[in-house]
């Protein structure tokens, strides 16, 4: 199954149909202490990569909401120095990907802003997921954030296997940030985002 029917079947149509509860871009702040916690327990650290994935809307008012949020994200690049660029992939979906090597409370918080200005301008409906990529020793151990579902569910592709994941280090990472971040208990929903091609769904 490629990464059009991973979003759609569960961050997309069937999540929103199932979803548990609103998501609160607050959630997302979570990160800011787990990503310590799986640095000093796992060894996994940030690649220094997050991404916002989004659904389009064909309208100037959503047009207009993009702009903002592009620059709301420019003025905070000149604080923070996380660079931000917008991706469509091949199946109608965007990304806002962020690169930060330095600070990883800083990928968050850009996150947070992109996400809370959907959000307030009345498109939190079109927000589908929040990747924070980590890795140890080549491993990816990323985390995603369903915003239909409000909950955080690792994802562990396993290196130089296609479309093979690591369940073990999925299980693992879930049994240390239990408790620290709002994760999903229904395993159906710990779905895959496979990219396309490389290393990250937006690519």
């Amino acid at each position: 199954m490629g990464l059009l029917d991973s979003i759609r079947s569960v961050l997309g149509v069937r999540a929103e149909r199932d979803a548990t509860s609103d998501a609160d871009p607050d959630d997302l702040f979570g990160m800011s202490t787990a990503y310590l916690t799986m640095e000093a327990n796992l060894g996994f650290e940030p690649t220094g990569y997050a991404a916002l994935c989004f659904g389009d809307v064909n309208s100037h008012e959503f047009a207009g909401t993009v702009s903002d949020v592009r620059s709301i994200l420019a003025e905070g690049e000149a604080e923070t120095g996380t660079v931000s660029r917008f991706v469509d992939d091949d199946h109608g979906y965007r990304w806002v990907v962020f690169q930060d090597d330095d600070d990883f409370e800083d990928l968050v918080t850009n996150v947070y802003f992109a996400a809370d200005t959907f959000i307030e301008e009345g498109y939190g409906s079109r927000l589908l997921a929040a990747v924070f990529a980590f890795e140890r020793e080549g491993q990816p151990g990323d985390w995603i954030y369903s915003f239909r579902r409000g909950t955080f569910y690792p994802f562990a592709p396993t290196p130089g296997a296609a479309h093979e994941r690591d369940n073990q280090v999925e299980l693992k990472l879930q049994s240390v940030l239990d408790g620290e971040l709002e994760i999903e208990p229904d395993k159906e929903y710990w779905y895959p985002l496979w990219p396309s091609e490389g290393r990250h769904p937006w690519e």
